[in-house]
């Protein structure tokens, strides 16, 4: 994905002739500025285009002109707006989207009458026009997402609010089914749980890219003390995180470690990438992965633990959904006798955005290092998560069912203390102890994807509508 690309929009205006076309005019000019005004690029026809003017389309003919137009720019457009000042004659819409064939999701907007104004030149019948779009789209078997009411004022914030949702939810899609999932290393013996179908996640346009994990140490070995990339790491590490003074000499290694992984990153343009973080890294080359992985996540590269996939997939997701950086982490402790709180943590991988303070420094691996010793494994990142709204989601790929499955939800992150190593969230969701029976009964990881904020509806609309995965939604 171009991450600095505007996002663009196919906007189709339906019509039928014989109403007032100045309804559909005003319709364009109040559309094209929302989607301006929220920094949308878009294609449309030029309002002279068609027998009805205002570039809106009522025939097959106008249809094919639209399409063409579409097809002219298939590599901009991210999603179709189709907008209803009217009726609207389906004939024209839907012959627009079905020729284009671009496969983007859709968008359907209608407008609202005014009581007052339901004569011959003012009235729209757009609330029935919309229902017969929707049927012409479910013949055609184009999935589409309906707008926040059926039908509302152009003028109301409702619009941009829809378009900004869909926008969301057209990233999840496009990102998802053109996504490249770095791999760096295989999963570590103690992981079963970190198995995953290739061929399933390529069945919904999910690439993984491999790499042997020596390939990655050889490079990083090969790393000069003077390398300019390794000493711009060095100080972005440093300013990133508080590194005691016992660690100097092994934030050097670790560093070494980090311009390895963006390098090969960023030559095999990965979206989202799952390292083999223990224990090999640890006691062939001697250090963790962490903070590498943490700073990824935090420039919109998520990045997994244990060479988790799927893990790597949810992450990018919510990052998708939310524009901002996700964690993984485990469903990892009880909070005392509170069943609807638990404790979600990892060695210290957590992005700072995601920590949401500043409170941040470096240490060892605490479960490893006692049997391979503190020197060898610095690099987790230690830190408290600030409260807040969180959003959690996890995929996993079923081979024995032969589908992705998935579940979602929401809940909060709390302030309660918990006195223990790495990376740490006490969160609260709603019938918690129903959602872990659902998570061992369905066979689901013991890693969870969380991003700060409620997405929950994006992706669940993103699932549901076109990607077609098994989802539990859980409230």
């Amino acid at each position: 994905m171009n991450k600095n690309k505007k996002q663009c929009f196919g906007v189709i205006i339906g019509t039928r002739a014989y109403f007032n076309s100045e309804l559909a005019r005003d319709v364009r000019k109040q559309l094209l500025k929302t989607l301006e005004d929220n920094g949308y690029d878009y294609v449309i026809l030029p309002e002279d285009a068609t027998p009805t003017g205002s570039s809106s389309i009522e025939t097959r003919e106008d249809g094919l002109k639209c399409a063409e137009l579409f097809r002219q720019n298939r590599d901009r457009i991210d999603g179709i707006i189709v907008s209803l000042p009217n009726f609207g004659f389906e004939i024209g819409i839907i012959n627009a989207i079905s020729v284009a064939d671009l496969h983007v999701p859709v968008l359907v907007q209608a407008c609202d009458d005014e009581n007052d104004k339901v004569d011959l030149d003012s009235r729209r019948d757009a609330f029935c026009g919309k229902i017969s779009v929707c049927n012409n789209l479910y013949q055609y078997g184009i999935p589409f997402t309906d707008t926040t009411l059926h039908t509302y004022s152009v003028y109301s914030p409702l619009l941009a609010q829809d378009i900004n949702r869909f926008a969301a939810v057209c990233r999840v899609v496009k990102g998802l089914t053109h996504a490249r999932i770095g791999q760096i290393g295989t999963r570590p013996l103690g992981f079963n749980t970190c198995r995953v179908s290739e061929k399933l996640l390529q069945a919904s346009g999910i690439t993984v890219v491999p790499a042997d994990l020596s390939e990655i140490l050889y490079a990083a070995q090969a790393i000069e003390d003077s390398d300019t990339d390794l000493l711009k790491q060095m100080e972005k590490v440093a300013g990133y995180a508080e590194v005691p003074e016992a660690y100097q000499e092994k934030l050097r290694l670790q560093c070494k470690f980090g311009v390895a992984v963006n390098r090969w990153v960023e030559a095999n343009q990965v979206d989202a990438v799952a390292i083999q973080c223990w224990d090999s890294l640890e006691q062939n080359f001697g250090c963790a992965a962490c903070v590498t992985m943490s700073m990824l996540s935090e420039a919109g590269i998520p990045a997994a633990c244990e060479a988790d996939i799927a893990g790597a997939v949810s992450m990018l997701a919510l990052t998708l959904a939310s524009e901002q950086p996700s964690a993984i982490a485990d469903w990892n402790n009880n909070f005392a006798e509170d069943r609807n709180k638990c404790v979600c943590t990892h060695c210290g991988n957590f992005p700072k955005s995601f920590i949401g303070n500043d409170n941040l420094r470096l240490g060892p691996l605490g479960v490893l290092g006692r049997t391979l010793g503190k020197i060898n494994t610095f690099g987790a990142v230690y830190a408290k998560v600030s409260e807040g709204d969180f959003t959690y989601f996890r995929i996993s790929t079923d081979d024995t069912m032969g589908y992705i499955k998935a579940y979602l939800g929401e809940g909060k992150m709390t302030d309660d203390p918990y006195g223990m190593d790495g990376c740490i969230v006490v969160t609260e969701v709603p019938e918690l102890q129903k959602l872990m029976k659902f998570i061992c009964k369905n066979g689901f990881e013991h890693h969870v994807a969380l991003v700060r904020g409620d997405v929950a509806s994006i992706v669940e609309e993103a699932i549901d509508s076109y990607l077609g995965w098994d989802l539990y939604v859980h409230e």
